[in-house]
C-alpha cells in the first residue's frame, strides 16, 4: 500500500513539473519575453506601441488595412501610396520616427531604414537570417529555396544558379515571343471588333500571359498541366494571406475548417500535378532523349550534374523529387506575379505619361524595326529600362522583407537583442524623400538616366529584387520577360488610362491594383 501511495505522489509531482513548465513557457512566450524585448530596445531610443497580449499590432493591422483597402487613391502626378499600401508602417513612422518597432504577435520588428544597415541586413545572411514561418498552412503555399537556410540554402542556390544562366535564357526567348504574340493578338482582335480602339483591363491578359511564359519555359510540352497549377496557386494565395493575418494557434492545421481541408485539397492536388510531370521528364531522360530547353529540364540537369560532381553518396547534393516540386512552386508563385504586376503598373504609368510612353516606342521602333525582338537588343533598350526602374521604385512587388536576430547584434545606432525581427520596408525606403528628394513620390524615369548607383548615390536605397547572397535569382528572367512583352505592345498600340481606372495599389503579398487596369488600347 504504501509503495502505491509513494508511487502515486511521485506520479503526480511528475505530472504537476509538467504543467508547470508547460505554463512557464507559455507565460514565457506570452508575456515575460516580449516586455523584456520592450524594455531592451526601448533603452536603446526606439520607440513603438506598448506590447499587447498575444495579438501585439495584429488585430490594429488587419483593421488599418480594412480600413485602407476601402478608399481608392486620387491618382494624380503623386505617387504616395504609403497610406494605403502600408497603413501600420506609414502610422508607426509618423507617431513614433524611423527608429520604432511595431509588434507581430509576440514579437517585435524593428524598422530599418538606414540604407548602411540595410545593406548589412541583406548581405550577412548569416547573421540574419529569415524569420521562421511557424504557420504550416502558409507553408502549403511555396517553400524552395527563398525559405530555406544554411546548407539546404547552399545547396539549392549552387543548383539553380546554372538554370538562369544568359545562355539559357536566350533559349527560352522563343517561348516568351509565343506567348506574347498570343496575347498581342487577342488584343488585335479585341481591338478590332470595337473600331479600331477598345477599354480592356488590361491585369487578367497580363496574368495570363506571364502564368503561359512560365508554363512554357518551366514545363514545355507540359503546357496545358502548368496553366492548371497556376489556378490553383492563385487560390492558394489568398487562403495565405488571410491566414498570415492570423495568429497561428499550435495544432490549428489539424481543425478540419473549410480553409484549411481547401488549402490542403489544393496542395495535395499541386504535388501531384508536378510529381507526373517530374516522373515523365525523368523517365525521358533515362531513355535517353535530349535534356529540352525549359527550366525543369535545367533543373533536372543541374542536380545532376551535381550529384556527379559531389558524389553519389554525399546527402549535401542533388535535389529530390520533393525538392524540385518546391523549386517548381516557387518558380510559378514568384516568377508570375513578379512579371505581371511590373508589366500592369508600367501599363498604368505609361497611360499616364503619354510622352515616356512615345519615347519608349521610339527607342523600340529604333533597335528593332518590325523585327522580332532579340536577346542583345532587349539588354540595349535603355529608355525601356529606366521606365522599369522607376515602377519598380515607386511600385515594388514586395513591399517589405524581414529578417529575425538570433544572438545580440550590433547596427549603425542599435544593438538588437537576440529575439527580434527586423523589418525592411522596401516601399518606405523607395519613397523616402531624404533619400529620393523632394520629388521621391513623382514619376520621373530619367532619375535613372545614368543608371541606379548614380541615382542612388552609390547607398542601397533600391532594392526591389532584394541584394545580397540571396537577391532573386529570376531577376533576369522577369527582366527579359517585362522588356519583351512591353515592346511588343509599344509597336501594336498606343493606349491611355481609361476614365474608369480606379486607383487602389492593394498588397495581397505582391503589390496589385486591386480593382484592374481598364486601358483604353488604340490600335497603331
Amino acid at each position: 500500500m504504501d509503495v502505491t501511495v509513494a508511487t502515486c505522489l511521485a506520479l503526480s509531482l511528475v505530472l504537476l513539473t509538467i504543467v508547470a513548465r508547460w505554463v512557464w513557457g507559455m507565460l514565457d512566450w506570452l508575456w515575460f519575453k516580449p516586455k523584456k524585448l520592450e524594455r531592451l530596445l526601448r533603452e536603446q531610443g526606439l520607440k513603438g506601441n506598448s506590447y499587447r497580449f498575444m495579438y501585439g499590432d495584429l488585430k490594429e493591422i488587419a483593421n488599418l488595412v480594412e480600413q485602407a483597402s476601402s478608399k481608392p487613391m486620387n491618382l494624380s502626378t503623386s505617387h504616395d501610396l504609403v497610406p494605403r499600401v502600408a497603413p501600420i508602417q506609414d502610422q508607426t513612422l509618423k507617431t513614433y520616427g524611423k527608429d520604432s518597432f511595431l509588434w507581430i504577435g509576440t514579437s517585435p520588428m524593428v524598422n530599418i531604414m538606414n540604407p548602411e544597415d540595410v545593406k548589412v541586413i541583406l548581405t550577412q545572411m548569416d547573421k540574419f537570417p529569415k524569420p521562421e514561418v511557424t504557420n504550416p498552412l502558409i507553408k502549403l503555399l511555396a517553400q524552395g529555396i527563398a525559405a530555406y537556410e544554411g546548407e539546404k540554402w547552399i545547396k539549392h542556390r549552387r543548383i539553380i544558379n546554372p538554370t538562369f544562366h544568359v545562355e539559357k535564357l536566350k533559349r527560352m526567348l522563343p517561348a516568351f515571343h509565343e506567348s506574347c504574340n498570343d496575347m498581342i493578338k487577342e488584343w488585335e482582335s479585341s481591338v478590332s471588333k470595337e473600331d479600331s480602339s477598345c477599354e480592356l483591363d488590361v491585369f487578367p491578359s497580363l496574368q495570363h500571359l506571364t502564368a503561359d511564359v512560365i508554363s512554357r519555359t518551366a514545363f514545355g510540352s507540359s503546357y496545358q498541366e502548368g496553366m492548371k497549377i497556376f489556378e490553383l496557386l492563385k487560390e492558394q494565395t489568398g487562403h495565405a494571406f488571410k491566414a498570415l493575418l492570423n495568429i497561428y494557434i499550435p495544432g490549428w492545421r489539424f481543425v478540419p475548417t473549410k480553409r484549411n481541408r481547401r488549402m490542403k485539397h489544393i496542395d495535395k492536388e499541386i504535388k501531384g500535378l508536378l510529381r507526373g510531370i517530374i516522373s515523365k521528364r525523368e523517365q525521358a531522360n533515362k531513355a535517353g532523349e535530349a535534356t529540352k530547353d525549359d527550366l525543369l529540364g535545367a533543373l533536372l540537369e543541374s542536380s545532376l550534374n551535381d550529384i556527379q560532381e559531389h558524389g553519389k553518396n554525399n546527402k549535401n547534393v542533388g535535389m529530390s523529387i520533393e525538392d524540385v516540386i518546391e523549386e517548381c512552386k516557387l518558380f510559378y508563385f514568384a516568377g508570375q506575379e513578379t512579371t505581371s504586376v511590373l508589366l500592369v503598373w508600367t501599363m498604368i504609368l505609361l497611360g499616364q505619361n503619354q510622352n515616356w510612353q512615345h519615347r519608349a516606342r521610339e527607342e523600340v521602333l529604333q533597335v528593332f524595326g518590325r523585327n522580332k525582338p532579340d536577346y542583345d537588343g532587349l539588354a540595349h533598350l535603355k529608355v525601356v529600362t529606366m521606365i522599369f526602374h522607376e515602377v519598380l521604385r515607386l511600385y515594388p512587388p514586395l513591399v517589405q522583407m524581414s529578417r529575425t536576430v538570433h544572438k545580440e547584434t550590433q547596427l549603425t545606432k542599435f544593438s538588437l537583442p537576440a529575439g527580434v525581427d527586423v523589418g525592411l520596408p522596401t516601399l518606405l525606403i523607395h519613397h523616402d524623400k531624404e533619400l529620393w528628394g523632394d520629388d521621391a513620390n513623382e514619376f520621373k524615369p530619367e532619375r535613372f538616366s545614368e543608371g541606379v548607383s548614380k541615382a542612388t548615390k552609390n547607398r542601397l536605397s533600391f532594392f526591389p529584387f532584394g541584394t545580397g547572397p540571396r537577391i532573386c535569382v529570376g531577376q533576369n528572367f522577369a527582366m527579359i520577360e517585362a522588356k519583351l512583352a512591353l515592346s511588343l505592345i509599344l509597336r501594336h498600340f498606343t493606349f491611355e488610362l481609361s476614365p474608369s481606372y480606379t486607383h487602389a495599389p492593394s498588397s495581397l503579398l505582391i503589390l496589385q491594383p486591386q480593382y484592374g487596369a481598364p486601358i483604353i488600347l488604340h490600335k497603331r
